[in-house]
């Protein structure tokens, strides 16, 4: 993972996130060894198959078309491990950690199993404990709730890493037009005052810029404070060691991590998680209860109160082995190939601006987003879905703060995933070109604050066909 320590200067400690990738990996850097030493990519193939990959859509002129998925940052699809893996246990599924049945102890074994997978996907210390949630949301609330002190944020970060931290006081840092300018402020920021910790995103869910999270790791602890990292966007992309990086604390979604069944993860250090109130209070995180009194369990259990989500657990474990799978050059190397190619595209169309927040960012994930000048955001998404079967996203993408600093009243954000293709960027690209060369050839309204071709013509209920319409008419 090209996480750099400073503009320019990658990290190379052994086991950190860049070190266990092969020289060569292909960055915004020059290249370190021969051509040759390159992974061999094939930007023509999807680096995995994926659920939905032949899905068929209609069009608002008529017929349907393939659907063109790029909106993998709001949820990615399932891998194929990850519905071969559910499908496999649904037989089993049944109450874990109390039951006796064969099939409860079988949903307490693949349960528990998931959260070591996991602790070895993220490669987590010894003293980190491997929570399940909800998804990012729910743990970064948790944490919110443990933390013992003040936290640092940019006011750049999605509303679940901005919102939460008021309880115990949030001092928000105002990101600058370079990374090493805004590291600058949360230096400043950090020896001000004592701080307990600085919450900071891994990629932007917005422009899926990249920060260099080692170097603000050891920033915070040399401030006495401790780090979080919403990885949400980055965990479905890079590869993240907790124990080589210094990360005290990760959140990740599992319906980014294309394990869409309802369940996250929060990895971190269990004393301030055994300190803190249990997240949701009842069965599963206790010892023991009395009338007067209760002893509440150490984390995990502390804070997985209620009947926790095996399956999500089990998809999100499922999702780790596939992804670890991969070498991480190639899978780097795809996704930049593809990033790449989308950026040039859209930049090479009159009127189309591409967003970003640092004029010296190093690396990023797979998300472009940007702006057709003269437009609305919600208009050109709406003719790209209704008339070209692709789906993007618009809007301020839960960062208003961010979209306010940048300017903008919203956005248009594509973002690549495993299942992408060259063809699919092209198509992406094409469909631009021509909405700002020709227009729409359909006329497009405002109803609700939503863009819609008007007339609407795609089924949408539970009129629509069978599969489109499965979720409405099972």
């Amino acid at each position: 993972m090209t996480v750099l320590l400073a503009a320019g200067a990658a990290d190379s400690r052994p086991g950190s996130l860049d070190s266990s990738l092969p020289a060569g990996t292909p960055s915004s850097h020059p290249p370190v060894s021969p051509e040759s030493r390159r992974p061999r990519i094939d930007p023509a193939c999807a680096l995995a198959s994926v659920s939905g990959a032949d899905l068929q859509v209609p069009l608002v002129q008529g017929g349907t078309s393939a659907y063109a998925n790029f909106d993998h940052a709001a949820s990615a699809p399932a891998l194929t491990q990850v519905t071969d893996r559910i499908s496999q246990l649904l037989p089993y599924y049944a109450s874990v950690h109390r039951g006796a049945g064969y099939a409860s102890r079988i949903s307490t074994e693949c349960y528990e199993a998931s959260r070591g997978t996991v602790a070895r996907f993220l490669d987590a210390a010894d003293d980190q404990a491997v929570v399940f949630t909800r998804n990012t949301t729910d743990s970064l609330n948790l944490l919110a709730g443990c933390v013992p002190g003040e936290t640092v944020v940019l006011d750049i970060e999605h509303h679940a890493n901005f919102l939460p931290w008021t309880a115990r006081g949030r001092r928000v840092v105002e990101a600058a037009d370079t990374v090493e300018e805004t590291i600058r402020r949360v230096v400043a920021e950090l020896c001000s005052k004592p701080a307990a910790l600085l919450a900071i995103t891994g990629a932007s869910n917005v422009t899926g810029e990249v920060l260099p999270l080692e170097r603000l790791a050891d920033i915070a602890h040399l401030c006495g404070a401790r780090i979080l990292v919403d990885a949400a966007q980055l965990a479905p992309h890079r590869r993240i060691s907790l124990r080589e990086s210094g990360i005290d604390y990760l959140a990740c979604s599992g319906h980014k991590l294309y394990a869409p069944f309802g369940a996250g993860v929060l990895v971190g250090r269990r004393d301030w998680l055994d300190a803190g109130e249990p997240h949701l209070a009842g069965g599963g995180a206790v010892r023991e209860v009395g009338v007067a009194r209760v002893e509440w369990a150490s984390s995990p259990q502390r804070h997985e109160g209620g009947s926790p989500n095996v399956l999500g657990a089990a998809a999100i474990a499922a999702a780790c082995e596939a992804l670890a799978a991969f070498d991480p050059a190639e899978l780097i190397a795809h996704e930049r190939f593809l990033a790449d190619r989308l950026r040039g595209g859209l930049t090479a169309i009159p009127g189309v601006s591409l967003v970003n927040i640092w004029s010296d960012s190093a690396d990023s994930v797979g998300i472009v987003a940007f702006t057709v000048a003269d437009h609305a955001p919600g208009k050109v998404a709406a003719y790209l879905s209704a008339e070209h079967a692709i789906g993007v996203r618009d809007g301020r993408f839960c960062a208003h703060p961010l979209l306010a600093r940048l300017g903008l009243d919203s956005a248009l954000r594509a973002s690549v995933g495993l299942g992408t293709t060259s063809a699919d960027v092209d198509r992406l690209i094409g469909a631009v070109a021509t909405f700002v060369e020709s227009g729409t050839s359909w006329e497009y309204t405002v109803t609700d604050g939503l863009w819609s071709p008007t007339p609407e013509t795609r089924p949408l209920t539970a009129d629509a066909p069978v599969g489109a319409a499965a979720c409405l008419i099972g």
